[in-house]
């Protein structure tokens, strides 16, 4: 039986050796789908793009050198001219699979033809729940992420979706840019991420998008593994770009308190 194309990308900035251990478990895990996989680096100050060139990453991986950092969603956009394939993945560089997730996801989207975007059940690398199914991002659901108040739990619950059985597919109104999956067709008509944003919140507004061709689903029945860094926590610097983002969001999309 012919395998169903599929294509994914990881955006690489610095860390060379935990994205290649990204890709290394893509290929890895992927059985059942004919995967095509390309990191992009975003000209990595430490030398990553260089060395990641030189590295044996599987069959039908390929690494994109680019002169500048364009961004996390510009970055991911530099495949969109070399797409054939039916579904597409995007995938952080702290990511890694002990399962086949990639073909799991792509058969649950051949059986639910009306969903065009889809994430699975993330989890830490100790195997502790992530909570990535999101209802859209609101004033207070934002600094409830940031700031421990004990007043902004519910709303920080019910921004992620805690209030929900998560134990079953539901739809989100939120996909996490760190994993997701779209049918490639719609994800080059609405020509991929939203070049306005440098990073944060671009995954936010691509589900906006992609809400015009379909459904966009949380499926637990695949998971995968998210270091999951969390700069905005360390660093004023990103936490202040994401401020910006989530501004360029609500401008786009309208502004929300809860």
């Amino acid at each position: 039986m012919q395998k169903t194309k599929v294509s994914a990308c990881i955006v690489v900035y610095g860390g060379g050796e935990e994205a290649a251990q990204a890709a290394r478990s893509l290929v890895e895990h992927t059985r059942d789908a004919a995967l095509s996989l390309t990191l992009v680096d975003n000209a990595s100050p430490d030398g990553a793009g260089e060395w990641l060139a030189a590295q044996q990453l599987g069959p039908g991986v390929k690494v994109v050198r680019l002169p500048e950092n364009v961004g996390f969603g510009s970055g991911h956009n530099t495949v969109l001219p070399q797409l054939d394939s039916v579904y597409h993945f995007v995938v952080n560089p702290d990511i890694t699979l002990d399962d086949d997730a990639v073909s799991k996801l792509c058969a649950w989207m051949d059986a639910h033809p009306d969903v065009v975007m889809a994430t699975p059940r993330l989890l830490f690398p100790n195997g502790a729940e992530q909570y990535t199914a999101k209802r859209r991002p609101s004033f207070l659901a934002l600094l409830a992420r940031q700031v421990p108040l004990p007043f902004l739990k519910g709303v920080e619950r019910h921004y992620l979706m805690q209030d929900e059985d998560l134990s079953r597919p539901q739809e989100i109104e939120f996909c996490t840019g760190c994993f997701f999956v779209m049918r490639t067709e719609a994800f080059r008509r609405m020509g991929g991420f939203d070049e306005g944003y440098f990073m944060y919140v671009e995954d936010a507004d691509i589900t906006r998008k992609a809400q015009e061709y379909g459904k966009v689903m949380y499926v637990p029945e695949a998971h995968v593994y998210h270091a999951w860094h969390r700069d905005t926590k360390k660093k004023w610097k990103n936490f202040w770009m994401q401020i910006r983002s989530m501004l360029r969001y609500w401008r786009k999309w309208g502004f929300r308190m809860v």
